[in-house]
């Protein structure tokens, strides 16, 4: 009886001392992300801020906590009493754990095509969720970039009035299986607040007969100037491609 009760009292005493280093991993994983470069593939900017402060604020009470737990054990005296809950002593941190450690296993990875796929092709043309009020009608059309010419579009939707002003814009290459093989989609992924609410936007681009097909999720420089074509049977926006770049993928891939 004896052996059992001390077995059982050590599974208790390592307890305390699992919540501390789940609390701790996440404070330090995201604090990775921040010095990494990797934050900005999950948050808004404007998020940055908060997240690292209460990072900071993780670590420090990880630290405490382990500092009291410390103190307990070199004074011999029990844990605190546990709380009851729906689930065992310790699970809850165990999972904070094991998605922590596969954090630090596992680089985030940028939104391409497969998922702006699963949108309709109209979808990308235009959006409620664009902010009408960050569309700045001073930007030369030469100047805009491919949010802003979506939302110059969500403005003033009529594509006739665009004809022949010139373009240049950069984004990846997605290929909807509803348009035509002359055509492809450049496109971007918009964060709102953070990864899970991005949302693809996009303008279809034409290619002239003797110009490259590029592969999908290539990112392009492209070159043009705007004209009016009908894809999915409804007159659009379209830029007419003058010069196709090919350009390493931006340190920040997403718009806002």
């Amino acid at each position: 009886m004896t052996n059992q009760n001390s077995k059982s009292k050590i599974p208790n005493k390592l307890l305390p001392w699992l919540d501390v280093v789940a609390i701790t991993a996440w404070g330090i994983l995201m604090l990775k992300y921040w010095l990494t470069g990797k934050l900005n593939l999950l948050i808004h900017p404007n998020y940055f801020g908060l997240t690292i402060v209460g990072s900071i604020g993780l670590i420090i009470i990880g630290f405490f906590k382990a500092q009291e737990l410390w103190q307990r054990r070199r004074r011999d005296l029990p844990p605190s009493a546990q709380h009851n809950t729906l689930f065992p002593p310790g699970w809850g941190s165990t999972l904070l754990l094991t998605t922590a450690i596969l954090g630090f296993m596992i680089t985030p990875q940028v939104f391409a095509s497969d998922k702006a796929l699963q949108r309709d092709v109209t979808d990308l043309l235009g959006t409620a969720r664009i902010k009408p009020q960050a569309f700045r009608a001073t930007v030369r059309p030469e100047e805009r970039s491919l949010v802003d010419w979506v939302r110059t579009v969500n403005v003033y939707p009529e594509p006739d009035a665009y004809t022949g002003q010139k373009v240049k814009v950069q984004g990846f290459v997605m290929y909807p299986p509803d348009i035509g093989k002359e055509y492809f989609f450049l496109a971007r992924f918009v964060l709102t607040c953070c990864a899970a609410d991005a949302y693809p936007i996009g303008l279809p681009v034409k290619l002239q007969d003797n110009q490259e097909r590029f592969s999908a999720d290539n990112w392009l420089e492209v070159e043009g100037q705007m004209v009016t074509e009908n894809l999915a049977g409804k007159r659009q926006l379209t830029i007419a491609a003058t010069s196709l770049k090919k350009i390493p993928q931006p340190k920040n891939p997403y718009s806002y």
